[in-house]
């Protein structure tokens, strides 16, 4: 070998030894990834029994074994307004984004949070909502999709919408069981159907009380997919078209609204509801999410990767860019 050849042979080692480090260093950033503060745990009592093991140190594994840079930190269901008490879920608020915050600063650039507010508690929310974005400077907020027998789209829930829409800020939305539905009985617990079915009931809530149009710049993120929200599409179509003072409700059409929402991978990350999603929005409103500690990032992993609908850009903006964009 020449001595040229030589050297020719070892630059191209050392940038193929860079790329490899490049593709192993993290990078993906996960909106999806639940956290259970230890007093909130013991406070709620046996609500928390279907909880899985979880600790700070868990999630920093797992994160570091699928590449995972960040992961943006919510609390899962029961969240903190719990049968109707609206003192406690203040106090749950504080505890849960105190915590949470702790974590962010304990550990930079691995953690961000999705602050939660005690709504149905205009006052206490407002209050929080203050709280959580002056002092913990919390990246957004993370919602339930219903609180008793209201769903986000609801006329009371307007002057928190207002303040967000003033904030710009980013909401994610997590389903839980429903008051109408939790002792419904169909052979299935109520994950199986009712989450995925109050995600798509809380989306069309936003849309067709016009909440949506009405504060723009508020931006929602929809978990698992948007739900059953890509299959019922052309039923919501339909009532656009047949529905009274739509143009009221939806002034630049249904489909704007659904294509400004963020939706997450968690879940969703098979050859069915990718196809059925992006034929509803584009790639650019893709969010990896992994439902974390629920759903390992194996799971989640090994579907985008294997799906053929994607384009290796497709795939980074997912796994990245687009939750870059979104949070910056």
């Amino acid at each position: 070998m020449t001595n040229l050849a030589r050297r020719e042979f070892l630059l191209a080692l050392a940038a193929s030894a860079t790329l490899r480090a490049q593709a192993a260093k993290p990078y993906r950033i996960d909106v999806h990834h639940h956290f259970f503060p230890p007093e909130y745990v013991k406070a709620i009592g046996d609500l928390a029994a279907a909880f899985p093991p979880w600790t700070t140190a868990q999630s920093l594994d797992v994160m570091g074994k699928a590449n995972v840079e960040k992961a943006m930190l919510s609390l899962s269901l029961p969240g903190v307004f719990i049968a109707g008490n609206t003192q406690q879920a203040r106090r749950f608020s504080r505890l849960v984004n105190d915590y949470g915050a702790q974590m962010v600063r304990d550990h930079p650039g691995r953690f961000g949070l999705f602050a939660t507010i005690p709504l149905p508690d205009i006052e206490g929310s407002l209050r929080e909502i203050e709280y959580v974005y002056g002092t913990l400077k919390a990246a957004g907020l993370g919602l339930m999709t219903s609180l008793g027998d209201k769903w986000l789209g609801d006329a009371a829930f307007a002057p928190v919408w207002e303040e967000l829409n003033r904030r710009r800020a980013v909401v994610y939305t997590h389903p839980l069981t429903p008051d109408c539905c939790g002792s419904l009985n169909y052979g299935l617990g109520p994950g199986a159907i009712e989450w995925a079915t109050d995600t798509t009931r809380t989306a069309a809530s936003l849309l067709f009380s016009g909440t949506a149009a009405k504060y723009p710049n508020i931006r929602w993120i929809l978990s698992h997919g948007g739900g059953t929200l890509p299959f019922l599409l052309s039923r919501m179509v339909r009532e656009e078209a047949t529905g009274k003072n739509m143009n009221q409700r939806l002034p630049r059409g249904l489909m704007y609204e659904i294509r400004k929402f963020y939706y997450d991978t968690a879940q969703a990350n098979t050859a069915g509801p990718l196809a059925a999603l992006l034929e509803m929005v584009p790639a650019s409103q893709l969010l990896y999410g992994s439902d974390y500690p629920y759903r390992t990032f194996d799971e989640l992993n090994g579907g985008l990767g294997s799906y053929r609908g994607f384009s290796s850009t497709d795939l980074r903006a997912i796994e990245r860019e687009n939750a870059m964009r979104l949070l910056s």
